[in-house]
This record gives structure tokens, C-alpha cells and sequence, in this order.
């Protein structure tokens, strides 16, 4: 009979080394995708409440302590460029020969541009120079915008 009991208790000892090696397979392997419903956002409700306790604190608060409005200034422009600038002779033939700000000798040198229909067609950023702005680009009879601002400023005391 005792020989009974150790034959049943080594099957069962390799019966449950068995279940040990299945379940750690089983662990290794990725879970299988369950479909599950998206989240939903929070609700309105919490947010609400959020907001109630926040103004209720802001009410409770003293007068001094509230956040003040912030009033809308208006935008300075920088003094230097407001200070009257002196066109040379050759960009006078374009703009003028009084002196003005930097900012308004650029606006009438874009009204020039457009009046004369000096703007490349296809590219947009390049300037066709005639025979007056030829003398202020150097010579050059195809200027960026960019570039032509670097050049303008040469002729400017």
C-alpha cells in the first residue's frame, strides 16, 4: 500500500509542476485585445461645480485682494523709428525730398512699387527696379524685399 501512496503523490507532484509551467506560458503571452467603450470626457456637471467653488473663494476674498481687469493699451511705436529721416538725392527722385519717419518713407516707397507695377509677377517677394529705383539698388535691376530694405537704408541720413 505505501508503495501506492508515493506512485499517486509523484503523479500528483507532476500534475501540478504542470499548472506551474502553463501558467507562467500563459503570463508571458500578450493578452488578447478586449473591446472596451471609449472613455467619455468629463462631465459638464464637475466642471460646473469647479467654477462655482472658484467664484465663491473670489467672492469671499477681500475687495483689495481681487484680480483687477487688465485695461487695453494701445501700442506704442518705437522713437526710432518715429524720428524724421533725410532721403538722399537719389531716393528723393522716389519718396520726396521732405524728411519723415522711417515708416512712412517705407509706405511710400511701397506705393511706388505698386503704382508702377514694379512687383515680380510669379514671385512676389522680388522687386523689377526701373530707372529711378535702379540708382537706389546699386545698380541692381532685381532686388528681394528684404534686400531692398538693406539697400533704402544706405540712402537715408
Amino acid at each position: 500500500m505505501a508503495a501506492k501512496r508515493k506512485a499517486k503523490k509523484k503523479k500528483a507532484k507532476k500534475r501540478t509542476a504542470k499548472k506551474r509551467t502553463t501558467k507562467r506560458k500563459a503570463a508571458k503571452r500578450k493578452p488578447a485585445k478586449r473591446k472596451t467603450a471609449k472613455r467619455k470626457p468629463a462631465k459638464k456637471k464637475a466642471v460646473k461645480r469647479k467654477k462655482k467653488v472658484a467664484k465663491k473663494k473670489a467672492a469671499k476674498r477681500k475687495p483689495a485682494q481681487r484680480k483687477a481687469a487688465k485695461k487695453k493699451t494701445k501700442r506704442k511705436p518705437n522713437v526710432a523709428f518715429m524720428r524724421p529721416v533725410t532721403p538722399d538725392a537719389l531716393l528723393s527722385a522716389v519718396v520726396g525730398a521732405a524728411p519723415l519717419p522711417r515708416t512712412e518713407l517705407t509706405k511710400k516707397l511701397w506705393i511706388y512699387i505698386k503704382k508702377n507695377g514694379l512687383q515680380d509677377k510669379k514671385n512676389r517677394r522680388m522687386i523689377n527696379a526701373d530707372a529711378n529705383l535702379k540708382k537706389v539698388f546699386g545698380g541692381k535691376s532685381q532686388v528681394s524685399m528684404f534686400e531692398m530694405t538693406k539697400l533704402v537704408s544706405r540712402h537715408v541720413k
